[in-house]
């Protein structure tokens, strides 16, 4: 069988080391694997390389994707699922595992559904882990380490210097890494995108903290974060392929607010695409790797228009139409947090 695999969306640590899985385990099983460039735009423009075992060599640890990546909405794009489709015969495709987010899943879903089907599987990618049906995505726990690691090495100088700092993370729709890196660095404020927030609560609990002789304060707000009374902060109204504006600001923005209100000097850093990079965690290379294999084990089954996924520590699979869904963070885990505001 000849199988395809691309990487779509935003990309983050251990895609390489599915890669590498689907690779080893296709030719384990008799198969040949095409990889599909950039995304979408890979069979649309019928870009693609023969994988080798030459190819994921040396590939587990790196981070990012060997076979580049974009946001590509075929279905955007006047006759672009019609030269897909034709672009795979050609190849001799017989199957694609996908491997991204919700936009990359979506498109996956859709072509399963066509009266000629393009028959895809599914592999959870985004360093946001909100992709329904699984527990974990690929590259939220490499992402989860960098924001840690970063808010452990800013509080020594915000207690050095007595500042308060606001730190940005990605989080667009779901606040995972927010949530997650606030508890294990130690935050005392977490914002994220399924709450709104005061900015007058904010503001008092930094102001308990001076009185309480605490003369610093780390607060993780995710992008997505609103605050009561507006929406979403945007760099630009302009929407990709997939209809979405670029976000970015917010962490400044209640820097801004916070020092005017306080009168104490307060410093912004957004980690931005920091979270994406580097090296992948073992965690991470773990699930990646059995997400792969499984993702070979299903086309090989035939049983497409699913998504691989992993659920209280079992690989298993999903509808994919179950996983297009935005997975919100854990209230338990919220409330939790909020013990140690």
């Amino acid at each position: 069988m000849r199988i395809g695999i691309l990487t779509g969306g935003g990309d983050s640590s251990a895609i390489n080391a599915a890669i590498r899985a689907v690779v080893r385990r296709g030719f384990e099983g008799g198969h040949q694997i095409l990889g599909f460039k950039n995304g979408w735009a890979g069979p649309i423009n019928n870009d693609y390389v023969e994988m080798t075992d030459e190819s994921v060599s040396g590939i587990l640890p790196r981070g990012g994707t060997i076979l580049g990546t974009s946001r590509t909405n075929p279905f955007k794009m006047d006759g672009a699922v019609e030269k897909m489709r034709e672009n795979l015969k050609r190849a001799g495709i017989e199957a694609m595992i996908c491997i991204g987010g919700d936009d990359t899943l979506g498109v996956a879903h859709k072509l399963n559904h066509l009266d000629e089907p393009i028959l895809a599987i599914g592999i959870p990618q985004t360093i946001d882990n909100d992709i329904n049906g699984t527990d974990f995505a690929i590259g939220f726990q490499s992402a989860l380490l960098v924001a840690t690691d970063a808010l452990d090495r800013l509080h020594t100088t915000a207690e050095s210097h007595h500042r308060i700092i606001v730190v940005e993370v990605m989080g667009r729709d779901a606040g995972h890494v927010a949530l997650y890196a606030g508890l294990a660095g130690g935050a005392d404020t977490i914002l994220v995108p399924e709450h709104r927030f005061s900015i007058d609560d904010v503001v008092d609990r930094i102001k308990k903290r001076r009185q309480s002789g605490k003369t610093f304060s780390i607060i993780v707000v995710a992008e997505g974060a609103r605050p009561e009374g507006r929406e979403q902060i945007v760099i630009t109204e302009k929407t990709d392929a997939f209809g979405h504006v670029r976000l970015g600001g917010i962490g400044e923005y209640l820097a801004n607010v916070i020092e005017e209100r306080t009168g104490l000097e307060t410093r912004s850093m957004n980690l931005g695409h920091l979270l994406r990079g580097g090296v992948a965690s073992p965690f991470d290379r773990i699930i990646a790797t059995e997400f792969g294999v499984a993702a070979v084990e299903l086309v090989e089954k035939g049983e497409f228009d699913r998504m691989v996924a992993i659920q209280c520590g079992d690989v298993t699979s999903i509808p994919l139409e179950e996983a297009l869904t935005t997975r919100p963070v854990d209230e338990r885990v919220f409330r939790m947090a909020q013990l140690f505001f």
